[in-house]
């Protein structure tokens, strides 16, 4: 029997649970709204010329920066009045809302303040939406701050990301004023880079020059450190011709001139590659880009073309790029560098020996020069230059075809591969019968 006369069964058991949902946060509402009219707070904040006031139960929930301040032994536990240094006064009010109401707005006029500050607070969650901002802005005009600022706050994340893309928009990145304004060891870790995207060794070349005739009489002496990073036997021969060997702040220094000679050796004697091969032969490979395959030429035997399509593998989608300038089935395809490589093939009346390549950064196909021998179905192999059996060798640095030795079996339809540097050509068609023979080049004794 309850006060007031009130009968209630007796049954083991039985009971009811009640979970507010809304208790946390009326809660919090609540105490922001006494500590906004004073009431019943136990700090006071000071920072700058600026005083904030809040409970010191509250700050310690969520900051561990402040509940090390508040629980151990330290002064400032049994203290009413607290200065804060290094940090700035208007993110701190911001982050003291934040404790009472879990939101805050991070934007181009906060985010270099608030970030530090709440680093300093251990406020992680502030701290994860700071850099998921600045992620969201990064530019080629603004890229290498974000990156100094996330170094300098320690925000990895944000640093990895930041320097990817830096190495990803390299070309546009090299003509800001922040590009412009790095120290000479930023400047060879960048071009050091196998990762680097660029179209051509030429554009690295361009920004390295750039670099230091914004501040000649400063940096003219390292130029010989900034040349040993450019991959010089990369560059066309005309181009290190006309450019770089005509270029003032080359020519005064002895060790560019051995770079020079370096890479005048590399084109001039093909054969001799294997030897003369170090980390400024080797073409630079951008970390992150999507791999991209490509579909050339080919259709029906009386409908041929020379449409060109690319499948993104990130977003499992085909689309169309420029086609060919000739109609092309049955083509040789392979990539050097950045550039694909369409070579032979048969337009419907004939076999072919012209050559095109596809530039995806320009998004055009451009003559190249001509194969000796029409051909179709060749094999090709990516490497520094390509082989077609048949047997021609071709340079992209020189624009060159040149004959290599013959296979001992005719093969159409082989496939290659390559192993320690030979090559292997497995089976294939000889025109009476299919082939399961392999044979092995090797370009240092140039025989099969």
């Amino acid at each position: 029997m309850m006060e007031g006369g009130m009968q209630l069964l007796n049954r083991d058991g039985h009971s009811i649970s009640h979970n507010s949902k809304r208790h946390y946060h009326d809660s919090f509402v609540s105490m922001n709204r006494m500590r906004q009219r004073g009431l019943l707070c136990d700090i006071v904040l000071h920072v700058s010329n600026k005083e904030i006031k809040a409970h010191k139960v509250v700050l310690a929930s969520c900051s561990p920066y402040f509940h090390a301040m508040f629980t151990n032994e330290m002064s400032e536990s049994r203290q009413t009045h607290v200065t804060l240094h290094d940090i700035d006064p208007q993110a701190l009010e911001q982050l003291v809302q934040y404790a009472y109401t879990a939101e805050i707005v991070v934007g181009e006029g906060n985010v270099q303040t608030l970030l530090p500050a709440a680093s300093l607070l251990q406020l992680n969650g502030v701290r994860d939406a700071c850099c998921k901002f600045l992620l969201s802005q990064l530019d080629p005009s603004n890229c290498l701050g974000i990156r100094g600022f996330a170094d300098t706050h320690s925000c990895s994340d944000l640093l990895k990301s930041a320097h990817k893309y830096v190495l990803q928009h390299f070309v546009e990145v090299s003509k800001t004023e922040e590009f412009m304004l790095l120290p000479l060891k930023q400047v060879l870790d960048l071009i050091s880079s196998d990762n680097l995207n660029v179209p051509s060794e030429e554009e690295v070349y361009r920004a390295v020059l750039s670099w230091v005739k914004h501040d000649i009489d400063g940096r003219r002496q390292h130029v010989p450190w900034l040349m040993k990073c450019v991959r010089l036997p990369l560059l066309r021969r005309d181009f290190l011709m006309s450019n770089v060997d005509t270029e003032l702040l080359v020519r005064h220094h002895s060790e560019c001139k051995d770079l020079l000679i370096e890479a005048l050796k590399y084109h001039l004697m093909p054969e001799q590659r294997g030897v003369l091969s170090n980390s400024r032969t080797r073409p630079r490979r951008c970390e992150g880009a999507s791999p991209v395959l490509f579909a050339v030429g080919g259709g029906s035997l009386f409908a041929i073309h020379g449409d060109c399509e690319a499948y993104d593998t990130r977003t499992d989608r085909w689309h169309m790029v420029a086609s060919m300038s000739t109609r092309r089935a049955r083509v040789g395809v392979a990539a050097i560098g950045n550039r694909l490589y369409a070579v032979g093939g048969y337009d419907g009346t004939s076999d072919l020996a012209t050559v095109e390549s596809y530039d995806p950064i320009t998004n055009a196909w451009q003559p190249e020069v001509s194969m000796g021998t029409r051909r179709t179905s060749s094999a090709l192999k990516d490497q520094a230059s390509f082989f077609s059996f048949s047997a021609e060798r071709y340079d992209p640095l020189t624009s060159t075809w040149t004959s290599i030795a013959a296979m001992s079996t005719r093969r159409r339809y082989v496939r290659v591969a390559t192993l320690d540097g030979s090559l292997y050509a497995v089976g294939g068609y000889d025109s009476s019968s299919h082939l399961a023979t392999v044979e092995k080049y090797d370009p240092q004794v140039k025989c099969c």
